[in-house]
């Protein structure tokens, strides 16, 4: 339970020891953990939300504890107790913990170190989290809130491990541009999805008007996708990308670069 609580809420060893039966709101719509604000590394408190399975296993293992503590009373002849006190800690994390981690790392299978000899070690699970929100597509800047991180540099330069993100399945987003005739063509013609529609498929650069014009010729060589017209450098015949019609500037916005040429 303390590695799975780790794995999917990002907290830090500390942050987890200090939390309290009392610091728990299991039943709401959103279940969520608070951290104080002396426990908090950033020092501000936060409420911490729970994932909806964690959520259920954090029930069910607040549920087992107490049917310990009511059998031990009964035991001893004692008050059965309703309710685990308020102030009871969640878990009592061992101060070996890392120790715990490397034997059930061995038993596991687990290397202790990877082939960028990089340390699997107990703050490990909050780059996991990190990890794990990015690979999922969460927007860099919620996955900020959630690490609860000043900058997003952090967040995604060093809790974000590179090999993990699905860099080939996310180019699956860039629009099909068949090249001619054929089957795909006439299919994104008629779902109005082909090149046309995407217009415009080509964006100018902001860059030196010379530097386009020396490369124009040789980029015009390269064959476009159907559907998309204009060349891309000058004198070859065909049409521009941008328009030659003068654009007025309106209100107080200026004219940009490329309705100015």
């Amino acid at each position: 339970m303390i590695y799975k609580t780790l794995v999917l809420t990002g907290l830090r060893k500390g942050e987890l020891a200090s939390l309290t039966v009392g610091q728990l709101e299991l039943g709401g719509t959103t279940a969520y953990a608070t951290l104080h604000v002396a426990d908090e590394k950033a020092g501000r408190g936060a409420d911490v939300p729970l994932r909806a399975d964690l959520a259920g296993d954090l029930q069910q293992w607040l549920a087992d504890r107490l049917e310990a503590v009511r059998a031990e009373a009964r035991a001893m002849g004692e008050p059965i107790p309703a309710n685990l006190p308020r102030t009871a800690k969640l878990f009592e994390v061992p101060a070996g913990l890392l120790k715990i981690l490397d034997r059930d790392l061995a038993a596991a299978g687990i290397a202790k170190r990877d082939d960028r000899d990089r340390t699997v070690d107990v703050h490990a699970m909050r780059h996991t989290f990190g990890t794990h929100l990015s690979a999922g597509g969460v927007a860099p800047r919620t996955a900020q809130a959630a690490m609860r991180h000043g900058s997003l540099d952090m967040t995604m330069n060093i809790y974000t491990d590179p090999r993990l993100l699905d860099v080939a399945g996310a180019l699956d987003a860039l629009p099909s541009l068949p090249l001619g005739g054929g089957p795909d063509a006439e299919r994104m013609k008629a779902t109005g999805t082909d090149a046309a529609s995407l217009v415009p498929v080509l964006v100018p650069t902001p860059v030196n008007s010379k530097t386009n014009e020396s490369s124009g010729d040789n980029v015009a060589r390269m064959r476009l996708p159907a559907g998309i017209g204009g060349s891309v450098g000058p004198g070859n015949g065909s049409a521009p990308l941008s328009s030659n019609v003068k654009m007025e500037p309106r209100g107080l916005e200026p004219l940009t670069p490329s309705l100015q040429s």
